[in-house]
């Protein structure tokens, strides 16, 4: 019955590890990303739940008659700020899964 005890000690641990993810998940999760686009004409703000939070565009970036470069300049803060997010996660969350080969944890 000596294989219990180590049992018992290694589901602590997992419960331990368990809780600083969760940890690191939640203040992942409170953090602000920031990216913009055309030198500073369009910012875009999100969190790290991957939710847009604000968008600021410039004035002078505003054109009738270019649309289709505003909309641009908006795509590309959109996906930097994203890309940041994805990064940090990983960065963040992989610390908890080196070495673990689990589909779908992160």
């Amino acid at each position: 019955m000596k294989g219990m005890g180590n049992m018992g000690n290694m589901m602590k641990q997992m419960q331990k590890m368990q809780k600083k993810m969760m940890q690191a998940q939640d203040e992942l999760f409170e953090m602000e990303f920031e990216a913009s686009a055309g030198g500073g004409m369009v910012t875009v703000k999100a969190n790290g739940k991957k939710e847009i939070t604000d968008v600021v565009i410039k004035e002078e970036v505003v054109d009738p008659d270019d649309i289709e470069m505003l909309q641009d300049l908006i795509i590309a803060a959109t996906n930097d700020v994203l890309k940041q997010i994805d990064e940090k996660t990983n960065e963040t969350m992989g610390q908890f899964t080196k070495g673990l080969n689990v589909p779908g944890l992160f």
